[in-house]
């Protein structure tokens, strides 16, 4: 097609107005500015009423948040004021120490500074070759973790978006380790307590493990793996024919925040020739401080680890970290050959985080933790995980002593189960309704779980924002609320 010099010319045209109509795509200084400072206004607004704020605002499943899209650019300020009256409003309030119930996700401040950087560089993380020095960021992030956990300069590691891709990248690099195919699947056993997360059932699955035989080992009074019933299982199982191969432990479940007897896991797993993967997605970043270190003994000796620095070290939602003592065998299981990334591979002398991930698309995530740990010192976050456990010892004694609560296991972590026992009726059915008057009320936030058959109460201190204020506050209102419904219950 021949082109002339008229019609050029309205071609250029043509591109010109297309990039005026999408300037606001990219604001100018001042506007910047102006957004910016409107953003951090509200922010800040935010963080200084929240001390004030409830932990739960019940409602709002029927709530709608407008879409309204326009082909014109709208004000900022009524958008906000939006968010502030939906997204901001119902629900868990976990940036909240009044969030008692759940493993929440912290939220420190300088993280949300790391991630605005971050989002504003636009770096790619994931090969070397796009961001050098973002990778080295990262890589020396994972470092620290691994050193953290006890591994050797052999280990390797993945910032993750959660638990649940750090779980799955663990369970596919144990597959691959052990060469497991799909004919060999049905023959070999995995270990793992009614306690373990949901999101390894996930992960089994989505790694093609469904058919492999599953055990559920016994647990003992502290809802602990018990070794002894795991070593005969595992007897039972060579006896008929079959590949022990995986044995899950957890640093700090979910449910009840127990500690597995790690170094005892481990010892089985090196005399059987099984992978032990330990899921310390909560509990892992205790070992910041000497008693983390104590209860968490042994899992230095683990093949793999996940943690999750959203949860322990305070960060927002998605942060995670999968490690592996054989950072080969990582790499091993997630290389990939791709023609257009020839340029980029040519000159890498160790993996990229893309090369240890199923991810390849991903943020640079490294920022939300090293901005954290440089302004803040780790000296903070280890007093912080230390004031969690301490504050879980008091309430637990506290709530012990209390006339008609009986308190669960004293906690390894920071997690405590407990539950009234009224004086007449059904015991389950009273807990049902104190923990849904303290829903309701909403000041505080606390959950409940089913345990060997019974409704219990949880406590889930882990929030950097919880103090002791809260832990007496929740102590008042229990006592409170379980008086009340004494009282109902003789009416």
């Amino acid at each position: 097609m021949n082109y002339t010099e008229s019609s050029l010319e309205a071609e250029r045209e043509a591109i010109l107005a297309r990039q005026e109509a999408a300037s606001p795509l990219e604001p100018q200084a001042q506007r910047r500015r102006e957004l910016a400072t409107k953003v951090f206004d509200y922010a800040d607004a935010f963080l200084e009423k929240l001390p004030g704020m409830p932990g739960f605002v019940p409602g709002g499943e029927h709530t709608e948040v407008p879409l309204q899209l326009s082909e014109e650019p709208q004000s900022l300020e009524p958008l906000l004021q939006q968010l502030g009256a939906t997204v901001d409003h119902f629900g868990i309030n976990p940036a909240s120490g009044a969030h008692l119930g759940y493993i929440p996700g912290g939220g420190v401040y300088p993280a949300s500074l790391g991630d605005y950087l971050a989002d504003v560089f636009n770096r790619y993380s994931g090969i070397n070759f796009a961001s050098p020095a973002a990778v080295e960021l990262e890589r020396q992030l994972v470092t620290w973790m691994t050193g953290l956990v006890g591994y050797g300069e052999h280990a390797a590691g993945d910032l993750t978006s959660g638990g649940s891709i750090a779980n799955l990248s663990a369970i596919v690099t144990a597959r691959e380790a052990h060469n497991i195919r799909a004919a060999d699947v049905p023959i070999n056993c995995i270990y793992y307590t009614a306690q373990m997360h949901h999101c390894l059932t996930k992960a089994i699955g989505i790694a093609g493990l469904t058919e492999v035989q599953h055990r559920i080992v016994p647990m003992d009074a502290f809802h602990r793996m018990d070794a002894a019933a795991l070593e005969q299982q595992i007897i039972e199982d060579r006896r008929l024919g079959l590949r022990p191969w995986l044995v899950i432990g957890s640093a700090g479940t979910t449910d009840t925040g127990a500690v597995d007897p790690l170094d005892r896991l481990a010892g089985i797993a090196d005399r059987e020739s099984m992978w032990l993967h330990v899921d310390g997605a909560y509990g892992a970043a205790f070992l910041l401080c000497e008693e983390g270190r104590r209860k968490l003994q042994g899992i230095e000796r683990a093949d793999s680890i996940v943690m999750d620095p959203h949860k322990g070290l305070f960060l927002p939602y998605g942060s995670g970290a999968v490690l592996v003592r054989e950072g080969h065998l990582l790499a091993k299981a997630f290389a990939y050959e791709a023609n257009y990334m020839q340029d980029a591979v040519a000159s890498e002398s160790r993996p990229s985080p893309a090369s240890l991930s199923p991810e390849l698309t991903r943020p640079f995530r490294g920022l939300r933790l090293w901005l954290p740990l440089r302004i803040c010192g780790l000296a903070a976050f280890r007093a912080c995980v230390e004031e969690k456990l301490m504050l879980a010892r008091y309430f637990h004694r506290r709530i012990a002593a209390l006339p008609g609560f009986e308190a669960g296991p004293e906690p390894d972590l920071s997690v405590v189960t407990y539950r009234y026992v009224p004086e007449h009726g059904d015991t389950d059915d009273f807990n049902r309704r104190l923990v849904a008057a303290i829903q309701q009320d909403g000041e505080l936030f606390i959950s409940s779980t089913m345990l060997d058959g019974r409704f219990v109460l949880r406590l889930a201190v882990l929030s950097f924002r919880t103090h002791l204020n809260h832990i007496e506050r929740l102590l008042e209102l229990l006592q409170e609320n379980a008086a009340r419904l004494q009282c109902e219950g003789r009416v």
